[in-house]
């Protein structure tokens, strides 16, 4: 199939819940190596608050990452709240009102997510942050639905975008945040939001494709 029922989502959101819960400690050790460690706590309470107050009720992709953004911006601590919640919230206007969520419309869904966190926060390709994950996820979305490739292609090359785009930032030293004190002492060690854009992101892609 070429599109997904935006009503059909919820299954791809709470396979976003879990990834993150599973990696809850993960997270936690990545960003204790160089910011204050509570980086996964944090995720994990916004994303299970989330699961508690919506697993038993009907409710469609765009509505839920509406949803799951409010949460993450108002109700969990640390810088990253306001990030997500900005890039969701944005990923959830951009798709409003759609029935079925074409590749093309998740490409511009994404592109909304970043251009929303670029418009709070200064940090491009390169400082060490999740955009070294989110911005080459959104362009190889982007590139594969402009080459005609097919849905699963192109969630396929986001996941291993992001992976890459992740796996970057340990070789970069951070610009922004509490680890960009460190100076040169932060490279060596993956930036914690990259990580958990590369989790969200990747559980995003298979949610989707189960649906596909």
């Amino acid at each position: 199939m070429s599109t997904f029922k935006n009503a059909d989502g919820k299954p791809v959101l709470l396979k976003m819940v879990k990834a993150i819960q599973d990696n809850k400690a993960y997270l936690g050790e990545v960003d204790g190596l160089i910011g204050d460690g509570d980086h996964g706590m944090n995720m994990n309470k916004g994303f299970s608050v989330f699961e508690a107050r919506f697993a038993d009720k009907d409710i469609s992709f765009t509505e839920g990452l509406d949803e799951l953004g409010m949460i993450l911006l108002n109700e969990i601590g640390g810088s990253m709240g306001p990030i997500y919640g900005t890039i969701l919230m944005d990923m959830a206007e951009a798709g409003e009102g759609l029935e079925d969520i074409s590749v093309a419309d998740f490409g511009n869904m994404l592109a909304a997510g970043l251009d929303g966190l670029q418009g709070i926060v200064e940090a491009q390709v390169g400082d060490k942050t999740l955009v070294d994950t989110l911005s080459p996820a959104v362009d190889a979305v982007k590139q594969a639905q402009e080459a005609g490739e097919g849905y699963e292609a192109a969630l396929q090359k986001m996941k291993a975008a992001a992976e890459t785009g992740r796996d970057s930032t340990k070789d970069m030293v951070a610009k922004f945040g509490r680890s960009s004190r460190l100076g040169e002492r932060s490279r060596g060690v993956l930036d914690a939001g990259a990580a958990s854009c590369c989790i969200i992101l990747s559980a995003m892609a298979e949610g989707i494709s189960e649906l596909l």
